[in-house]
Formats: C-alpha cells, sequence, structure tokens
C-alpha cells in the first residue's frame, strides 16, 4: 500500500535496507516509471531507511501538523511506535526532540480484563468525537471462518445528524490495525447508523477499495455478525435493564424500526424490541405485552398513524374503540406505515387501522356492559336513514367514495376513512407531500346514526327540506377532524353564515 502511494506524492523513492546478522546493505532507487536500481550501501545498523524525495506539488506534507494529523488518523493503533524527529533552532543552535505520533496499541484488541471502564468511556469520546456518556459497549472477536474484532458503542445521545438524508453510518473499518474508512456502507446498515465505533478485519486486504467493499463477501459476513450481536446486546438490555432500555428507544427507536422495512431475516427480533404508546396507558408497551392484554374475540393489532399522539388523542376514529376497551397503538414516526406495510403481522395477529372501513367492532362486548347481548341483537333499526344517506350522497356529490353508517363513533357526527382495500389516509398524504403519488384517493364518510344532529338531518329529509349546506358542513367537519386543510374555506364560511343565519332568525 505504501509503495504505491509514496509515488503519488514522490519523484523518487530511496530503500535502504540491512538485514538482521548481515554485514551488507543495500539501496534501492526508482522514480515509479517502471526501472530502478539496486546498488551497495554502507549501513551497517539493521533496519530500513525510506527515503522521499518530494514533488513541488507535495511540499505539504512536510507540515509538522499535516503528518501528525496522517499518523494519528491511519496507524494510530498499529503495534509499531511512529516516531518523528524534530528540529527547532534555539539560540542558533538546533536541538531535536523525538516525538511519539500513535498510541501503537488497539484497545479493542486487549482482553476485557484489561480494560477499564474509563478506559471504555475515553476511547469513545475519541473514535465518536463525542461528549456525552455511551449507553453500552460491545467488546468482541470473532474467530472461526473468517477473523475479525470490534469495540462497538451505543450512544447515550442523538448524533446531530441521525436524521440527515443520507443516513450515513459512522463505523471504523480497520484492515490489521490499519484505519481504511469511516465511510463504509456495507459494514452497518442505516438502520443501525447510531453505532459508533471500530471493526478490525484479518481477512480483508489492506488494499482494498470502496468498490470492492461493496459486493465483498467477508465484509458481508461481518456485517450479519455485527447485525446479530447488537439486536441481541438490545433483547437483553430490554430484558434486565428495562429503564436504560426506555432511554435508548426514546433516542433511537425511531431509526431501529427502519430494519423492520429493510431487514428481513431479522424482522421477528426487531418487532420484539419495539415499544409503542398507545391508549390504554401513558407510557410504552411492547407487542407481545399489547397481544397478551387483547380482548376476547379480537384478532388484530389496532393503530392509528399522525403526526403526533396529542393529535390522535382526540381522533373520532377511536371512539368506538374506546368504549369497547379496545386498545389502539400510536404509530408517529414517519417510518411507521412503511414498515407495517411490509411487515403485515407479529406472530400471527394481522396489523390493521382504525382509518380503514372495514376496522369491525361488531364481534367485541362495550367495555361498561360486559354481560350485554352482542351488538347486532343491540342494533336499531338503521333503514330509517337510507333517505338521509341518498341525500348527503347527492349534496356531497364525488367528494367521497361512499357514505355508510358507522358502528366506531360513539360521541362524533362523522368521521373519515379510508375504504377497506385503500391505503391509510395518513400514509396517503404523506406519500402525497413527498410527490411519490399525484392524487389523494377518495375516502368513505361515516356518519353516527345515535348522534342527535344526524337524527335531525335525517328528520329534515323526510320532511323534503334541503340539507346540501349541512351535508357539505358535514364533510368539512370531518376533514377538519382528519386534520386536512378545508378545499375552500370561502365556501365553507359562507356555508356556515347561512346555516347560523337560519338558526338564529327569529
Amino acid at each position: 500500500v505504501g509503495f504505491y502511494a509514496a509515488f503519488m506524492v514522490a519523484d523518487t523513492v530511496r530503500v535502504i535496507s540491512c538485514a538482521a546478522g548481515q554485514s551488507k546493505s543495500w539501496s534501492w532507487l526508482s522514480d515509479g516509471k517502471g526501472e530502478f536500481t539496486l546498488t551497495a550501501e554502507k549501513k551497517t545498523k539493521r533496519g530500513t531507511d525510506i527515503i522521499l524525495t518530494l514533488k513541488e506539488d507535495a511540499k505539504d506534507y512536510l507540515e509538522e501538523s499535516r503528518l501528525r494529523h496522517i499518523v494519528k488518523t491511519y496507524s494510530n493503533h498499529i503495534p509499531i511506535p511512529v516516531k518523528m524527529t524534530i528540529q527547532e533552532e534555539k539560540e542558533g543552535a538546533l536541538e531535536s526532540r523525538i516525538d511519539q505520533l500513535n498510541d501503537a496499541e488497539a484497545l479493542w484488541q486487549k482482553p476485557k480484563s484489561e480494560v477499564t471502564e474509563e478506559n471504555y468511556k475515553e476511547f469513545y469520546r475519541g473514535v465518536a468525537h463525542a461528549f456525552d456518556e455511551p449507553l453500552c459497549h460491545l467488546h468482541f472477536r470473532a474467530e472461526g471462518l473468517i477473523e475479525y474484532s470490534g469495540l462497538i458503542y451505543i450512544p447515550s445521545e442523538r448524533p446531530f445528524d441521525l436524521f440527515h438524508p443520507e443516513r450515513a453510518t459512522k463505523m471504523k473499518l480497520y484492515v490489521k490495525r490499519v484505519f481504511i474508512t469511516d465511510e463504509c456502507e456495507g459494514l452497518v446498515p442505516g438502520w443501525l447508523r447510531f453505532l459508533r465505533g471500530v471493526v478490525d478485519s484479518e481477512d480483508l486486504p489492506l488494499n482494498i477499495s470502496r468498490e470492492m467493499l461493496q459486493n465483498n463477501p467477508v465484509l458481508s459476513k461481518i456485517r450479519a455478525g455485527i447485525v446479530k450481536r447488537v439486536v441481541d446486546a438490545l433483547a437483553d438490555m430490554a430484558k434486565n435493564e428495562a429503564e436504560k432500555y426506555l432511554k435508548f428507544w426514546e433516542n433511537f427507536g425511531a431509526v431501529l424500526k427502519e430494519g423492520l422495512y429493510e431487514q428481513g431475516a431479522d424482522r421477528e427480533k426487531i418487532l420484539k424490541l419495539c415499544r409503542f404508546e398507545g391508549t390504554a396507558n401513558a407510557g410504552l408497551t411492547s407487542l407481545e405485552d399489547y397481544v397478551g392484554r387483547m380482548k376476547p374475540g379480537q384478532e388484530s393489532i389496532f393503530y392509528i398513524a399522525g403526526e403526533t399522539r396529542e393529535g390522535l388523542e382526540n381522533s373520532p376514529q377511536l371512539e368506538g374503540f374506546r368504549a369497547k376497551g379496545v386498545e389502539v397503538l400510536f404509530m408517529t414516526d414517519a417510518v411507521d406505515e412503511f414498515w407495517l406495510s411490509s411487515v403485515g403481522q407479529f406472530t400471527d395477529k394481522n396489523f390493521k387501522s382504525v382509518t380503514r372501513a372495514g376496522s369491525d367492532l361488531g364481534g367485541l362486548k362495550d367495555e361498561k356492559d360486559e354481560n350485554a347481548s352482542n351488538d347486532k341483537d343491540k342494533k336499531q333499526d338503521n333503514s330509517k336513514f337510507d333517505k338521509l344517506i341518498g341525500a348527503l350522497k347527492t349534496a356531497i356529490g364525488e367528494a367521497v367514495a361512499d357514505i355508510r353508517l358507522s358502528d366506531r363513533l360513539t360521541s362524533s357526527a362523522v368521521c373519515l376513512v379510508a375504504e377497506d382495500t385503500g391505503m391509510d389516509l395518513h400514509m396517503e398524504r404523506l406519500l402525497a407531500q413527498h410527490k411519490q403519488i399525484s392524487e389523494i384517493s377518495k375516502p368513505v364518510l361515516e356518519i353516527n346514526p345515535d348522534h342527535p344532529l344526524i337524527g335531525h338531518l335525517s328528520s329534515r329529509v323526510e320532511a323534503n327540506d334541503d340539507i346540501a349546506d349541512s351535508a357539505l358542513l358535514l364533510l368539512d367537519q370531518a376533514r377538519i377532524l382528519e386534520g386536512e386543510p378545508l378545499k375552500n374555506p370561502v365556501d365553507f364560511a359562507n356555508r356556515m353564515s347561512r346555516i347560523m343565519t337560519q338558526a338564529t332568525a327569529p
């Protein structure tokens, strides 16, 4: 490696070498253009001198600060001390001193018993360029078909670039203790980009290029080994150090969930590591705990997606689930909609959005009356609303895909949901914002047959009154509850004024 690099900066390279126990030494000289000369030399002390005659445009390599930086970056951990003789003029005379530029040892190669917690912390601050303390570390050595060692840290605080679009990883790759790169895309997956530390391979060649790394089978095996170690360590933390794990999840949970979308092999393990907020309590819960609390007759894991928990808490789509004591998970990270559509289920339970029209609550008893008869027996004859639904469809037109009675609403008059086979409402808005789809599909408008407003509108239709303004206001109300902007605020204001005028007329 050094042979090729030397000729990039030097006009000529001279190597003078004397082998141990030999009385003769030799000098090798070349300008790197294809020929070299070999001559006898007078060196009597064993060892090798390499003398570079630098090119004019490479003289900056003679600067002390540049040399220190290069040695510290690439050769800090090789087991040989690298020293520099520095000459300084003092009182008209040259004085020399010798500085060692590297540490000459690799912390990750030392036995764990010889490394203190303070050693680990100090090394973390250097390798991660961070000021926080690591949440935990993994110090390991793998032996077998391939050999590699590593010292990997999970930070206690979020790196500033954690959510940068490039999703770059910052693990350092070494080969035989020589630094190769800290931009190796294949060393760890993007969903573990919060990791900091080093991995040192004994099997990769020193002159490996970035292009060669991309499809290298050795690197692929190292990557798989790292993923397994990290996932297993997180599982152990979640089981035995719950408070520490919750701190990890608060900082890096959204990133770890990207692995559900990308990582097929370890998907089930990652799912068990995931924690969610839900309607059952104020804290975080695992999917295993959620399934253990499912109501009799409940076949799906229900969720609702949105920007924040606070914004979702008052969603009308949750009313029926709350009434029956069915827990709903809040999905508030941007990646949630993507992995949910990819994963599909946990164990044998399907994930189901409460914003889809097919989220059936009919088979579940109301929490307020566990001994009540089946909801189908309690339902009133809703055929009297057929005429109202027809009038609403006429007034609203093609703005919605359908209008139907709801079994999820208890206190709200209306809500919007996606069709049974359609995309989740929040997912569609997210894709539309990022220009991934050209238009949003039409939602379904659900109305609450037990709400006084719906009953009043039904009576007006029976009396052949015009409810066009009311129908469009119902749609606008549903859009506002869903967090959508009004299609036409001016029309909304005019309709509101007309209805208020009618309501306040003497």
